[in-house]
């Protein structure tokens, strides 16, 4: 019995899935997450002045390294060659949070949803990284998919 998991083959072992069929074609997947902090945290950010540094511009170097590494962190994942990967940071000083979203773009024969939730990840975490010494409380919520397209699967949107 084949498993519905593509991952697993037919005796529920783990196994990397055979693309060497598929067709290439352009893909690319959108994530997001938020960082939760306080609001003077969230001024020192904007305002340039964190002890550490620039903490947006290493946040989105991280999270583009995040998207190249990423088959080297997730098991039976594919290592691809990216063509795009961007990283970009919203505030929203009414809750005291900053929107992480990553994209991924790739031409091949699987999805980069993957890369673009590492990305979003790998900068969250540099974020909590570069000013947790003034902010241990920063936390991390809503890491998802919220767009993908390109292969069999067409397109995917969240609501």
């Amino acid at each position: 019995m084949k498993s519905p998991l593509s991952h697993l083959n037919a005796r529920g072992e783990a196994h990397m899935v055979d693309v060497s069929e598929k067709a290439v074609t352009s893909r690319s997947a959108t994530a997001e997450g938020f960082v939760t902090m306080a609001p003077a945290t969230l001024d020192m950010i904007l305002d340039g002045t964190a002890p550490k540094g620039d903490v947006l511009a290493t946040a989105r170097i991280a999270g583009i390294m995040g998207a190249k590494k990423t088959s080297e962190l997730i098991p039976l994942c594919h290592p691809l060659a990216l063509s795009k990967v961007t990283v970009d940071f919203e505030p929203d000083r009414d809750n005291a949070c900053l929107r992480v979203e990553a994209t991924a773009k790739v031409d091949g024969k699987t999805g980069v949803e993957m890369e673009a939730l590492t990305a979003v990840t790998v900068a969250c975490l540099t974020l909590y990284d570069m000013c947790k010494a003034v902010d241990r409380a920063m936390g991390f919520t809503g890491i998802r998919l919220i767009e993908k397209t390109g292969g069999r699967s067409g397109t995917f949107r969240a609501r």
